[in-house]
């Protein structure tokens, strides 16, 4: 493996590790009473990551995000396996940390994704709104650390880290607010739990390919691949 891919690797490892160790934490300690706090801990960690490891590897520290590269070609499509690779290794490394830490809290049950029985929303209706705010995460990604027009690199990592924390804000209490397989993906292999779980892979995957084909239609010049 080429040095380069190495060091974007590392860095979507840990990007996505500290994105799903904020998220896992706020909820263990936290929980969905204190929303406002969950929102602001995942949004400034996603934003200080972007901004700090965003020139190494893009920044994407979210499958969904990776695979909107994908579908316009700005990676190649090996790189693209390996982020993410490396972002569902990070999604779980935090899990099992947090466990590790905290096994008298119910282990990881408050950090699994699920429909919240209390919300009475279908699981149909969740999966809308999981694929709705991927789309409107990886919309401003490319609106913002993509196009060269836009507010690039001086605001990205702020402007998508808010993203998520609207995101919690607002679908928190009924889906949990997800928006990344990775985030999934760690604390219900570590609790072997996976209701629902269709619902966090599917609507992110589809949004984000959505977003990124949309917003590269739309607003983007042709250009030749090129790999982030």
């Amino acid at each position: 493996m080429e040095y380069d891919v190495i060091r974007k690797t590392i860095a979507e490892f840990i990007g996505t590790f500290a994105l799903v160790l904020a998220v896992i934490a706020s909820l263990v300690l936290v929980g969905q009473e204190g929303l406002v706090g969950t929102a602001l801990a995942q949004g400034l960690m996603l934003a200080i990551m972007v901004s700090a490891l965003g020139h190494i590897s893009g920044g994407h520290f979210n499958p969904a995000v990776t695979l909107g590269f994908l579908v316009t070609r700005r990676i190649q499509p090996a790189l693209g396996v390996i982020y993410m690779i490396a972002q569902f290794a990070g999604g779980i490394a935090a899990a099992l940390l947090l466990h590790w830490l905290y096994p008298e809290q119910a282990a990881l049950d408050s950090a699994v994704t699920a429909v919240t029985e209390q919300a009475d929303f279908s699981a149909w209706e969740a999966l809308i709104l999981e694929a709705l705010f991927t789309f409107f995460l990886v919309w401003v990604v490319f609106a913002t650390a993509v196009d060269e027009k836009g507010a690039f690199s001086a605001i990205s990592g702020f402007a998508i880290g808010l993203v998520l924390a609207v995101s919690v804000l607002s679908i928190g209490p009924i889906t949990g607010s997800s928006i990344n397989p990775a985030r999934t993906f760690g604390p219900a292999l570590v609790e072997n739990e996976w209701s629902d779980a269709w619902i966090y892979y599917v609507g992110p995957f589809v949004g984000g390919a959505v977003a990124a084909f949309l917003y590269t239609v739309l607003y983007l010049p042709r250009r030749t691949q090129t790999a982030a």
